[in-house]
């Protein structure tokens, strides 16, 4: 049973900091072999992917852009009338993952349209959605990248997300059946939406390409006070073989470096040196 890796990202953590480079550069001070940043594209990537090298840091997954934000757009794949827009977002996506040498691209579903019934249109977003995922795959596939589908909960973060469980993502997946097309699976969208947690990593794990942690419901650090036992959750992760990243996609209560406490435990328990020794 390998140790878990761990990964900043970036849009979360080091918010004391402005701008990436910097907070590439701390991540990789605070120990951290790997980082992911949700939406890059304000930087140029080249100044990203050296910032990344001199930090010593992996870049592991961007985000597809979300769209027009001032109209309240959060990801375009599976919005009807967005299909042209979403392959240009994947375009630029690729760009940057190249540029930066990331391997993953989560590929956001987007909202369900203001004033629309969640019911009456899944049919049809899932449609688009399809479409647009096996153009993705096939886009994808020539430059050797994996896509990610990530169930967002829909009782507090995002109510009108499309794509809010497992569930529904393995079904999207299995329907598209490309096999670098994969789930992401964040434990504080899984555990508000569905619980079961011991009983859903083991099934959807073996199509799992990236993991995210938060506590619940605060989406602190993972040793804040809430729902979730992360050190049960890790030891399950590497009973269950996984070998990805795990992403620190959470609120810091305070100065970040000094929230790590419970990655720098866990680095003691599996025998690492910590940053600096």
């Amino acid at each position: 049973m390998a140790p878990l890796r761990f990964s900043a990202n970036l849009s979360w953590l080091f918010p004391e900091l402005s701008g990436f480079p910097a907070r590439l550069r701390a991540a990789g001070s605070s120990g951290f072999e790997a980082a992911e940043i949700g939406w890059p594209y304000a930087e140029p990537p080249e100044a990203l992917a050296r910032a990344a090298r001199e930090a010593g840091l992996r870049v592991v997954l961007i985000n597809t852009p979300p769209g027009d934000r001032e109209k309240g757009e959060n990801g375009l794949g599976a919005v009807p009338g967005r299909q042209a827009a979403f392959r240009e977002g994947l375009e630029q996506a690729v760009l940057y993952a190249k540029a930066l040498g990331c391997s993953r691209i989560h590929l956001m579903a987007g909202r369900v349209p203001k004033g629309a019934d969640r019911t009456a249109v899944r049919g049809e977003m899932e449609v688009v959605f399809l479409e647009n995922l096996r153009h993705a795959a096939e886009v994808l596939a020539q430059e050797n990248l994996v896509g990610l589908l990530e169930p967002i909960n829909t009782r507090i973060t995002d109510p009108r997300y499309f794509l809010d469980t497992p569930q529904q993502a393995a079904a999207i997946l299995q329907k598209v059946g490309r096999p670098n097309l994969q789930l992401q699976m964040d434990l504080f969208h899984w555990q508000i939406m569905d619980g079961n947690l011991t009983g859903n990593v083991r099934e959807f794990l073996p199509i799992v390409g990236h993991v995210q942690v938060a506590q619940v419901p605060g989406r602190g650090e993972p040793d804040s006070p809430g729902e979730l036992n992360f050190s049960y959750l890790f030891q399950l992760l590497e009973d269950e073989g996984y070998t990805g990243f795990v992403g620190c996609e959470y609120q810091p209560r305070g100065d970040t470096a000094e929230g790590l406490s419970w990655l720098r435990s866990y680095w003691e328990m599996r025998g690492r040196p910590q940053a600096g020794q």
